[in-house]
């Protein structure tokens, strides 16, 4: 096997792309001010509204979920930000809202727990916040979030905002936006979408666009009201990747002609082979019962039974295929395993396959 030739990734993304999306990419250059490119924005549209759960517009963004998040803060906080902290990702948005000098506390658990809404509750009764942050599937620990009980909290207090990110659930799982009250459903591409990176998709309420508008020092390249006023047009604010909204088009379109029940059950499925070889070999799930991902496992190391560097460049240099060593403050004691986007029970049963030939030098 020439060593030049990169892995594919059961990594909790970027993930593998599909070769049709691809070549869907390498479709002709239009102008993104005109009538061809308010076709290919309007095309769309169909498609990602359910995967979101609405019937507002979709945006897209020429930018990671950060982007999107950061904005979510610019945007929305005109007193104080609560953000729900349960791992790498949600734990930096609390960062997020200090650095954009918006006032901001925090409800933290401990890293392989999910939030309780109780908590959220009690912390929103004591007052003066005006919008909530929370990460739906916490890749960094495999954690699910209850999202519909989080909503259903917030929405009990009617001044209050709900951002969430769904970067590594969405079209895994159903993501209810409407339905569950969200103001704000965001996500980046890269992950369950099955995109390359450099796009995120979002939507957002009245509630929210019209807190917008009222909202000074929300910048111009993230604005919700400069995102609504070029939807309208079927446009967007700025520059956007064309090559990315083409392949956006390619899977939206895959996901419907799939339908989006038999994708939720497709990544139950491959999730539960990943589970049923964890526990073949005695590991446990970093995440508790009932809050575990989809999309995603977060394996428990903290034993140290395994050397998971050694173990994942093992699979690598004999399959070719490529692992993640946990991440942030749990890199080397966990280890990921991901199962979301265009994998088959082929696909996964390979890659089981071949960790367990491999792990038999390890343990």
């Amino acid at each position: 096997m020439s060593q030049n030739t990169l892995p594919k990734l059961f990594i909790p993304g970027p993930v593998d792309i599909a070769p049709e999306t691809y070549e869907a990419m390498c479709q002709s250059m239009m102008g993104h001010r005109g009538a061809d490119f308010e076709s290919l924005y309007s095309s769309i549209q169909p498609g990602l509204k359910p995967i979101l759960g609405t019937e507002r517009p979709v945006y897209l963004s020429t930018s990671s979920a950060w982007g999107v998040m950061e904005g979510a803060i610019r945007n929305l906080v005109q007193t104080k930000a609560l953000n729900l902290c349960c791992g790498a990702f949600s734990d930096k948005w609390f960062d997020v809202a200090q650095r954009c000098g918006k006032e901001a506390e925090k409800i933290q658990v401990e890293w392989g727990e999910a939030i309780d809404p109780e908590q959220v509750r009690s912390k929103l009764a004591e007052g003066g916040f005006d919008t909530v942050t929370l990460v739906h599937n916490e890749t960094s620990t495999g954690v699910m979030n209850d999202l519909a009980g989080i909503a259903a909290v917030v929405n009990e207090f009617p001044d209050v905002l709900l951002v969430v990110d769904t970067v590594s659930s969405l079209s895994a799982v159903p993501v209810e936006m409407d339905k569950l009250g969200i103001d704000v459903v965001l996500a980046g591409v890269q992950k369950a979408l099955a995109l390359p990176p450099g796009l995120a998709v979002f939507a957002i309420s009245e509630a929210a666009l019209e807190r917008a508008s009222q909202t000074p020092g929300r910048g111009y390249y993230f604005d919700f009201v400069e995102f609504e006023k070029n939807a309208v047009k079927n446009n967007t604010p700025s520059t956007p990747a064309v090559s990315l909204l083409y392949a956006l088009k390619q899977k939206v379109d895959s996901i419907m002609e799939e339908g989006l029940e038999q994708r939720y059950a497709r990544h139950e499925k491959l999730n539960g082979m990943v589970h049923a070889w964890m526990e073949k070999h005695g590991f446990k799930n970093f995440a508790p019962e009932g809050y575990q991902s989809k999309s995603l496992t977060t394996i428990d190391n903290t034993d140290g039974r395994l050397d998971v560097p050694g173990f994942i460049k093992a699979v690598r240099q004999k399959y070719n295929l490529l692992l993640n060593g946990g991440y942030g403050k749990i890199k080397g004691s966990t280890f990921r395993i991901s199962n979301m986007g265009n994998e088959t029970e082929a696909s996964m049963q390979e890659l089981l396959d071949a960790l367990d030939d491999v792990i038999v030098d390890f343990i």
